[in-house]
């Protein structure tokens, strides 16, 4: 394993993370969910995120048992706060009272008395982003959290929360979490730009963009029994814009670069986000052992430019590029 530093903060994070987001308390079962989270631990992982909503809450309670035990300092804990989890009015946004008694629960449900790295999962346009900002500041004061970050923000939103921060004397945002893979490049155009002027670290979720460029879904084939695609619990909705003939075809010519590099075609797309010197970590899931092991093989991976050049050329004109594509719904709408 190698580990990267998470923007220009002084903690290390390992370039393989681990994620519970459609796998914990609801893909896999809990005892399938610690034989993955010992695997990543022995492979030398040491950075777990999750976040309040998956599975309803419950992937927090089965991440909590699996590192139940574990040294505390020797790993970083992350987690998020925005989607609903529960029925009321208050029960989502990014308003103080949310934020606080969201923290509060995940903690009690991770079993810890801090969060290494706590997230705004998505931009919330009803609640004044001071009061936001207020908020995550008073937990890093506390001790309940360490550092703060976001997920999925646009470059204006990073900006205006920066320029509140400095103003106020908050502590500012060191992370970012975004879709990243060599098909959704969103991110590339502004927010990575900002990022690297303003020292925040970009912690990629679905590398393999929800497994398409595993390779194993083939063009006009039944897809596989048992596979993400065909379970309505674990992100079918997510992977079926990218099930399409055209893209399954362009993700087969992965294949022979993949071989070339001596590497298996998710390797290739996870070594393939760490090219960007930006992305501090990219995000893995697993439903089982063998998954975590084959994956963590990316880490350290340099690709060269020949190769970087094959990948491009291979998906074409596919990988969506759009800034604009980069929105945060409205949680109460």
């Amino acid at each position: 394993m190698e580990y990267r530093r998470l923007g220009s903060t002084g903690m290390y994070v390992s370039e393989i993370a681990y994620g519970n987001w459609i796998t914990h308390g609801s893909q896999v079962e809990a005892e399938a969910a610690m034989k993955c989270v010992k695997a990543a631990l022995n492979e030398g992982i040491t950075t777990f995120d999750t976040a309040d909503v998956y599975a309803g809450t419950r992937a927090e309670v089965v991440l909590g048992k699996a590192l139940k035990g574990v040294r505390r300092e020797s790993y970083e804990l992350f987690t998020k706060v925005y989607w609903p989890t529960g029925p009321g009015k208050n029960d989502r946004g990014l308003s103080r009272k949310h934020i606080i008694e969201s923290c509060n629960a995940s903690l009690k449900r991770l079993q810890t008395d801090h969060i290494d790295l706590y997230q705004m999962h998505r931009f919330d346009y009803e609640t004044p982003l001071e009061e936001t900002l207020s908020a995550i500041d008073d937990l890093v004061r506390a001790g309940k959290v360490h550092y703060v970050g976001f997920s999925e923000w646009t470059a204006a939103q990073i900006s205006a929360a920066l320029a509140i921060q400095d103003a106020r004397g908050y502590n500012r945002f060191v992370s970012s979490q975004p879709q990243y893979s060599a098909l959704w490049r969103v991110i590339e155009a502004e927010v990575v730009p900002l990022s690297v002027k303003e020292g925040i670290g970009q912690i990629v979720w679905s590398p393999l963009a929800q497994g398409v460029l595993t390779g194993k879904y083939l063009p006009g084939k039944k897809l596989p029994a048992g596979s993400r695609a065909t379970d309505k619990k674990s992100g079918a909705g997510m992977i079926s814009k990218w099930l399409a003939d055209n893209v399954l075809t362009a993700v087969q010519k992965l294949k022979p670069i993949a071989d070339e590099a001596g590497l298996t075609m998710s390797q290739l797309s996870i070594a393939w986000v760490l090219q960007n010197p930006n992305v501090s970590a990219a995000i893995m899931g697993a439903t089982k052992p063998s998954q975590v092991r084959e994956n963590v093989k990316a880490a350290g991976v340099k690709l060269d430019a020949s190769t970087m050049r094959a990948i491009d050329t291979a998906l074409g004109m596919l990988p969506e590029k759009d800034p604009a594509k980069n929105i945060s719904p409205n949680p109460r709408a």
